[in-house]
């Protein structure tokens, strides 16, 4: 008979614990559970992150705000590990919403009481006079999106969860723009999480050499991303000249782990002539006739950076689907206007 080592017994066993301590309402003996799963974590097996995972995700609704977020992170661990983030992630998005609306109250009170500088959204900003000025819920909601952030980039990394995000991205994403707007925080990794556009159609247009290249991306969380991988495409496929990324380089734009130093080979502008910049995301790109359209100038001035992902666990891909015709390239260019 095989036994399984015991950390991975009790990992399991502090889940269900905890199961059931939240449905009986149990404060005392969630607290230890939670102890518990956190210090067996480490021990656990792949296949027990597959069950805890959605078992977490489903007892959220039940934990008090404050310890939510910490169970939204182990959430987000499991998810990691192996769990079904489809399963996981309505769950997660509940709790999201629920806290990005409480951290806008707690904007409008601070500003209501008084103003002044914004304590940084961090655990250890809680205290009574934060509670006093702004309410509990308002006071923890702030204090732990980072947290909420954190659970929220882990589900979606995968290309599944963002596909059935539907009209909750939009909700999410003006949630979101109305806490930063009010705070001045970025929330940054949680803003181009939401921003990634997937299966997305893309008209590319060189200038110099007056052709155009029909593309789709995926899964590119910021505009690095994007113009090594184009570079790729269009330079290393021999269709235009420039710096050709090397197999390495176009590695870890698309699923491969780290960072390596790599060239821009392009300037990327609007069909109206602005900068498309490499620090923003794909989604800055316009639409025109229901299709983004961007424009390749030469660069201005040599430009390097390290070539990656902005989210190692998200896979990035960008496609070329075929080279535009003469007719179809004047027809795209005519919307353009002439280079700055």
């Amino acid at each position: 008979m095989i036994f399984a080592p015991k950390g991975r017994e009790r990992f399991l066993d502090a889940v269900a614990g905890f199961e059931t301590a939240v449905r009986e309402r149990d404060g005392q003996r969630s607290q230890h559970a939670m102890q518990e799963i956190q210090q067996h974590y480490g021990d656990a097996a792949d296949g027990e992150f597959l069950q805890a995972g959605p078992r977490l995700a489903a007892l959220l609704a039940d934990v008090p705000p404050g310890p939510r977020a910490l169970v939204a992170v182990l959430t987000g661990a499991c998810v990691e590990r192996g769990a079904d983030a489809t399963a996981c992630a309505p769950y997660i998005f509940d709790g999201l919403a629920e806290a990005l609306t409480a951290a806008g109250e707690f904007c409008e009170r601070w500003a209501a009481t008084g103003g002044g500088e914004l304590p940084e959204p961090d655990g250890d900003a809680l205290d009574d006079a934060m509670v006093e000025r702004v309410g509990q819920d308002a006071a923890v909601a702030w204090c732990t999106l980072p947290q909420w952030e954190m659970a929220s980039v882990a589900m979606l990394n995968h290309s599944a969860v963002r596909a059935r995000l539907g009209e909750r991205r939009t909700q999410l994403l003006a949630a979101l723009r109305s806490v930063q707007e009010a705070s001045e925080h970025e929330f940054k990794c949680l803003y181009y999480a939401l921003l990634v556009l997937d299966d997305e159609p893309l008209i590319v247009l060189h200038r110099p050499t007056g052709t155009g290249y029909a593309l789709r991306m995926s899964g590119l969380a910021d505009n690095f991303q994007l113009h090594t991988l184009l570079a790729d495409a269009l330079v290393g496929g021999g269709h235009v000249e420039g710096h050709a990324p090397s197999a390495q380089e176009v590695a870890v734009c698309r699923d491969a782990p780290g960072q390596v130093p790599t060239t821009g080979s392009f300037n990327l502008v609007t069909p109206g002539g602005e900068w498309v910049w490499n620090e923003g995301t794909p989604s800055d790109i316009p639409v025109v006739d229901g299709v983004r359209l961007l424009v390749l100038d030469p660069p201005p001035y040599e430009r390097g950076w390290p070539a990656g992902r902005f989210f190692p666990g998200m896979t990035g891909a960008l496609v070329l689907e075929r080279v535009l015709d003469e007719r179809e390239t004047r027809g795209w260019l005519e919307h353009c206007a002439p280079a700055k």
